[in-house]
This record gives C-alpha cells, sequence and structure tokens, in this order.
C-alpha cells in the first residue's frame, strides 16, 4: 500500500489534484524552499547572518549546490541557541531542552513556534495511517505531560485521524502499563526500543490477550533489529520504525507497509548523506552521516545540521511504489562508537545485536576505562529473574563474537572485565539515547 505521506506531500507542495507527484515536481519545490529558508535564515537569524553572509539563496540554482553551504553543528547550537531565532522570543510556543548524554551541564535548548508544531502534529497525522485506523487506541509511552511534547503532538494528529492517542509516559512500572494496555483494550504501542523490549519481556505481558496488540512504533533512538524480531515474536504484530530528533521538529522518517526503510517528510525536510570524515556529499546507496535542513520552519529553521546518525538512501524504489526517498534505518551514530586497542572501532549496534537475544536479558550498560594502558570493557547487565551466572556466561560467549572486540584481544590492547548484574534498570527513567561511556577521553578522529 502506497505510504499516507505521498498524498499529503502532493497537496502540500501544491500540485493539482489529478496530477501525479514526481521527483523532478519535488526536487523543484525543495529547491525553492531552501532558497526561501537561506534567505529568511540569513536576514532574520544573528548565526546564520553571519553564517550565510556570502551564500544568498538565489545562489543556489541545483539542490546540489546547497554543498556550498556551510555545516550547522551541535555545538553551535550549544553555544548560543538564541543566535538561531528567526522570531522574538514572544513567538515561540515551545522550547526543548536537551541534556548531553545525560549530564546536568550541557543542554540544547530547540525553539518552536505555533506554526512549527503544526507541521509535526500533521506529520504525525499522516504518517500513523499505515499502522492504525480509525477509531483505534494508541498508547503512547513517551513523554507528554507538557502542551507541545512529542506525546502531546502524536495525541493530537492521531484525533485528526479520528484515532485516540493515550498518553501514558515514558515506562516506570511495566506492570502499570500492562494493565492498561488490557484495561484499555489498546490496539498501537508507540515508545523507545528499550522499553518496549523490555515490556515484552515482563512475566506479566502473557496476560495481554493475543491480537490485541495490532502494531508497534519504535521510535526516539537506534532500533536494533535484534528488538524487533523479540517484540514481534511476543506479540505477534509488526513493528514500525520512526526516525526522528527534536531538532528535526519530533518527526522526520517513518515506515510504510513494506518495512524496508523508512520515508523521508520531504515537504518540511531535505536530507542528505555526507562522508563524515571530507563532508563531502555521497551518492545514494553509500552509508554515510545524516545531515539535514529544515524548509518550512519559522522560528528556528536548521541548515545542514549534522546529526552524527549513520544511514544512507535506498536506491532501489520502495515495494509501496512512492516516489519519496527511502532512508535505510539508522545503524547508529558516530558517538556511540569506540576505538579499541588503537585501532578496532564497536558500535553499540554491534552489542546489541548479539546480547538482546539472550534470553532474560532486558537492558546492559558499557563502559570503556583503561588499566596499566589496556583498553578494559565493562557490561552490566539488567535482568529480571533467572540465574545471574549463566546469562554472564552467555553474553561473555557472545561478546565473543564481535569481530572488534577479539582482534583486540588477540593483540594485547583489550581486556573485558568479569560482568555483572544490575538489579536497577537506569534507562527507566528517561529517554536519554544509549551510547558506550568512555572514559578514556580518546575522541574518534
Amino acid at each position: 500500500m502506497l505510504t499516507p505521506l505521498e498524498p499529503w506531500i502532493h497537496s502540500k507542495i501544491g500540485l493539482p489534484p489529478g496530477t501525479p507527484l514526481t521527483r523532478d515536481a519535488l526536487n523543484d519545490y525543495q529547491l525553492e524552499r531552501l532558497r526561501a529558508t537561506v534567505d529568511h535564515a540569513g536576514r532574520q537569524s544573528p548565526f546564520y547572518r553571519r553564517q550565510l553572509a556570502d551564500f544568498p539563496g538565489a545562489e543556489l540554482l541545483t539542490l546540489a549546490d546547497i554543498a556550498k553551504l556551510p555545516f550547522t553543528t551541535p555545538a553551535d547550537i550549544l553555544e548560543d541557541d538564541l543566535r538561531f531565532l528567526c522570531v522574538s522570543q514572544g513567538e515561540i510556543e515551545r522550547v526543548v531542552t536537551l541534556r548531553s548524554s545525560g549530564t546536568t551541564t550541557e543542554a540544547k535548548r530547540l525553539h518552536f513556534t505555533a506554526q512549527d508544531l503544526e507541521l509535526t502534529v500533521e506529520f504525525f497525522r499522516h504518517g500513523m495511517g499505515t499502522m492504525i485506523k480509525p477509531g483505534e487506541r494508541v498508547l503512547i509511552l513517551m513523554p507528554g505531560e507538557l502542551p507541545g511534547s512529542v506525546g502531546d503532538l502524536l495525541a493530537q494528529g492521531l484525533a485528526r485521524m479520528d484515532a485516540e492517542g493515550i498518553i501514558h509516559g515514558i515506562i516506570r512500572d511495566e506492570r502499570a502499563a500492562i494493565a492498561e494496555i488490557i484495561a484499555k483494550e489498546i490496539d498501537c504501542l508507540v515508545g523507545l526500543p528499550v522499553h518496549l523490549f523490555g515490556l515484552a519481556r515482563h512475566v506479566d505481558a502473557a496476560a495481554i490477550p493475543h491480537g490485541r496488540i495490532k502494531s508497534v512504533l519504535l521510535s526516539a533512538d537506534y532500533v536494533p533489529q535484534a528488538i524487533v524480531r523479540e517484540i514481534e515474536n511476543v506479540w505477534g504484530c509488526p513493528v514500525f520504525n520512526h526516525y526522528g530528533m527534536t531538532e528535526m521538529g519530533l518527526g522526520g522518517v517513518v515506515d510504510c507497509g513494506a518495512r524496508s526503510g523508512g520515508h523521508v517528510r520531504e515537504a518540511d525536510l531535505y536530507f542528505e548523506i555526507i562522508d563524515p570524515v571530507t563532508g563531502h556529499p555521497l551518492p545514494d546507496g553509500e552509508r554515510g552521516e545524516v545531515v539535514f535542513t529544515t524548509l518550512t520552519r519559522t522560528g528556528m529553521p536548521l541548515i545542514r545540521y549534522r546529526t552524527g546518525d549513520l544511514s544512507r538512501f535506498v536506491p532501489k524504489p520502495c515495494r509501496c511504489g512512492t516516489v519519496l526517498k527511502r532512508l535505510e534505518w539508522v545503524k547508529g551514530r558516530l558517538a556511540g562508537q569506540v576505538r579499541l586497542g588503537g585501532k578496532y572501532l564497536l558500535s553499540m549496534a554491534d552489542l546489541d545485536e548479539v546480547l538482546f537475544p539472550l534470553p532474560g536479558l532486558l537492558n546492559f550498560q558499557v563502559t570503556v576505562t583503561q588499566e596499566k594502558g589496556i583498553d578494559l570493557l565493562q557490561v552490566t547487565l539488567f535482568t529480571q529473574g533467572g540465574p545471574a551466572e549463566k546469562l554472564c556466561r552467555s553474553a561473555r560467549d557472545e561478546l565473543g563474537n564481535i569481530p572488534a572486540l577479539w582482534l583486540a584481544i588477540a593483540e594485547g590492547g583489550l581486556k573485558i572485565a568479569p560482568l555483572s548484574i544490575s538489579e536497577h534498570n537506569w534507562l527507566s527513567s528517561g529517554s536519554i539515547k544509549r551510547t558506550i561511556y568512555d572514559t578514556r577521553g580518546i575522541k574518534l578522529c
């Protein structure tokens, strides 16, 4: 079935009814919006007034010319977010504060007008059409207490398609979430991958009637395939993926029914894939860093924003038949990689795929330190019940299947500390993205 994003985008870019959406028409629209965004930001934003002084929108003759523009980085926003504003602070409806790696020292602040938030509500309204039908109920297991939060915007979008969005919030009590699923006859779950993984593996999950949950949408973090397989196995329903970040406006890319890569919100965002080292654009099919430019934001537009996430455009057409670009699901992030033994890269994705299939495991935390000049990998496992010794032994065996680990160990540059068990699920209290904690102070080049 054609992604519901296509007819929505067809309307947004102003094509007459009955006129097919083509790549040429979409490219022409994006180029027009890119020029307007560059001119708007260059006039109104103190940051972009300096950043784009030599790059007027009129000089962008093709979409490829975007490569002439400088990048925007998270550090730029951290330095002074108010420099990015293109409207008065009185016009800002919502400010979102993002802490870096869960710390309390550094925080990015993103500013949105009411019009900016409305764009996201409409994206949610149409993007959710693949996985739910009017009249169904969606349990939103994400922050939604505040107006303009992701859960609140999703609930608004669902209401516009005659579905009910019930905001539960971040899962802090699995039993309470499961009880709400049963009592309110929930059809669809939306939440973070590890949180829903833990919910599916909870002992009380067996009380959910078979076939009750018809779909699951995972969002807000990298989605390990091991988690997708477990949720599909437990609940027997399709699992969909959403890729977005607050900087994008909380919504960016969502699966269609084919579930073979997500379709981009192309009327509002322009995506690029670049070489993370050189910054040069990469052709479709090659994996690199995701970079995006907002095309319709008024309050705090971002131009060529480096996400640090790794993906690629899938060159083959999607089975759903859309002309929209298809982004392969993010395989990890640059900040989530560490170098072991001086040369071997280890990512959270490597760890996720070997550890999450282990029976009884709900979550894990990894830290890299140094001991007498040798890297030391420390792994703590979170589980509920089951023999801890057996789980630690199985996890250590699986770690040996990761090439970066056994190569670094074979060359004497790495040791794995004895694995430990935690009774505290440190991720259950918030939505911080999972990462490898590196206390060595080593930065990747």
